[in-house]
């Protein structure tokens, strides 16, 4: 079995970013931003977005964070959002989710310049997905794809299953995959809570993504022997974190299989810096 190391693959795609934010801010003479905005005190989130300052810093992008206190209205979260977005120095805005109670998450989002949205959630950015037209990608999507192609594994032609169908990770999945071109171009099937046989539909799976936040819910039983799995799952337990996928037990029918921690995570982040770079790229005008 091919173990997917996420962590190795998004370390190879950072040192790249590295390099090519040298160059760019030696020739446009400023680097890359990207702003971070956190409202109030939640654990998991303060985590998350010191992990992607830590990753921004090593990559050479100026992280511009904004943590504000639970007591923030939603004109002044708005406010915020209009003065980055015509700030030229930001490339990028990302608004870590959840928002506290009382504050409309949707609205805020939609408010971000989709030239801005580096996490691929506006809209706009999901309705060029859907057509196919370049746009930033929600990044651990986007993610999923870039490990699939760092160990050419291509789904073309193949039967890919999607178990879960959340706005950040199974919906956009499902359309990437079934787009057309070399490492996608699959016949996709969108699984979830009102799928009348999971099991049947996972086991007829050639590549299985799990993105339903249910520790160790898909089991080796479900899975096709020679199946691609892609745990996107991470699931705090008494144990420690674990995925979506029992591990043992898919790993023994599994061709390939990512591991939680260690497999999806740290691609989302890598992404994540690729699409601040991109936003940079136009913004300064350069020509690929």
């Amino acid at each position: 079995m091919i173990l997917l190391d996420g962590k190795k693959v998004a370390q190879d795609m950072r040192a790249e970013i590295r390099e090519e934010v040298e160059v760019l801010k030696g020739r446009y003479g400023r680097a890359p931003g990207l702003a971070v905005i956190l409202v109030g005190q939640d654990p998991a989130s303060q985590v998350y977005v010191r992990n992607k300052e830590r990753a921004c810093a090593e990559a050479g992008i100026l992280s511009m964070p904004f943590h504000l206190p639970e007591t923030t209205s939603q004109n002044e979260l708005e406010g915020l959002i209009q003065r980055l977005n015509r700030d030229v120095a930001v490339d990028g805005v990302l608004l870590q989710l959840p928002l506290p109670a009382g504050l409309d998450s949707q609205r805020c989002l939609e408010l971000i310049d989709p030239g801005k949205d580096v996490d691929g959630f506006h809209p706009v950015n999901v309705g060029k997905l859907t057509l196919g037209l370049p746009g930033f990608r929600s990044c651990t999507p986007a993610g999923v794809m870039e490990l699939l192609r760092r160990y050419n594994l291509s789904p073309a032609c193949k039967k890919a299953v999607v178990v879960g169908r959340s706005n950040i990770v199974g919906k956009p999945l499902a359309l990437m995959l079934g787009q057309s071109g070399a490492c996608a171009n699959a016949t996709v099937t969108l699984c979830h809570s009102g799928t009348a046989d999971l099991c049947a539909e996972c086991r007829e799976a050639d590549f299985l993504f799990v993105a339903v936040g249910r520790p160790r819910f898909i089991t080796g039983d479900m899975v096709k022997p020679g199946a691609v799995v892609v745990d996107v799952g991470i699931n705090r337990t008494e144990q420690g974190l674990v995925g979506d996928c029992d591990f043992e037990s898919v790993a023994k029918v599994a061709a390939a299989l990512t591991p939680v921690p260690g497999g999806v995570g740290p691609m989302t982040i890598a992404q994540l810096l690729k699409n601040t770079i991109d936003g940079y790229k136009a913004h300064v005008g350069v020509q690929e």
